[in-house]
């Protein structure tokens, strides 16, 4: 994977600071797992049901941000949207925890 498909959380987090909101960031964990925790304004959608949950509600030209259980979750996620047909997707590397630790706002924890 090129590093250009992966999402720094110090990055992503600027971004939200900033007001740019042009983007959707996609929780691929359980809903349960989900629910306990997750990134403020993750969208759940679970890897079962992400290419036909993403096809049916996203723009396949919106930036997505994805991320799940671990690294290669997240990866295998990120792939399954670009195969899918959307574009311009990034892998969060380090999911939740390293949202957490860079101060990202979460919901649920």
């Amino acid at each position: 994977m090129s590093s250009s498909l992966l999402a720094d959380v110090h990055d992503l987090k600027s971004r939200l600071e900033w007001g740019q909101p042009a983007f959707t960031i996609i929780d691929v964990r359980d809903r349960h797992t989900y629910n306990h925790g997750h990134i403020t304004g993750a969208i759940p959608i679970p890897l079962d049901d992400l290419v036909s949950r993403a096809q049916s509600s996203l723009h396949k030209e919106r930036q997505i941000y994805v991320y799940g259980e671990h690294d290669a979750h997240t990866a295998h996620a990120a792939e399954i949207l670009r195969t899918a047909g959307f574009t311009d997707v990034s892998a969060i590397t380090g999911g939740l925890d390293a949202w957490k630790t860079v101060g990202g706002a979460v919901e649920g924890c």
